[in-house]
């Protein structure tokens, strides 16, 4: 396995960044939507730091786990495992099924696809 840098500082900052709005921001709109686009973007850039995924595969895979997860909600897997109460598996799992939700992972999907061909575009 080798460690693709940029790819892992870039989760890094999607990482910290996540954490603080989980702890510090209650609205209406960057918690539950930006939150939830950051999210596909950070399990996207963490695969393609740590695998040889390409783009399309990273994207699909982190589109696939966030689906995964969100549909738990609607079987409201968190109960079903006995963690409603645990924060992190809360952070994790969330708590409630949201259509919306599916929405904002493709559209972190959609901006993290942008960036690469921004990207590569400006590379070549």
């Amino acid at each position: 396995m080798r460690l693709r840098l940029p790819y892992a500082l870039a989760a890094l900052v999607v990482f910290v960044t996540e954490i603080g709005i989980a702890l510090y921001v209650h609205d209406a709109v960057i918690r539950p939507y930006i939150g939830d686009s950051l999210a596909v973007i950070l399990v996207y850039l963490s695969l393609r730091a740590v695998t040889p995924m390409s783009v399309l595969q990273a994207l699909a895979g982190a589109l696939v786990f966030a689906f995964a997860i969100e549909f738990g909600q609607m079987f409201h897997l968190i109960d079903r495992l006995g963690l409603r109460g645990n924060r992190v598996a809360g952070f994790i799992l969330g708590g409630y099924f949201d259509v919306k939700d599916l929405a904002a992972y493709v559209a972190g999907a959609l901006a993290a696809l942008l960036v690469e061909s921004l990207r590569r575009e400006k590379s070549s």
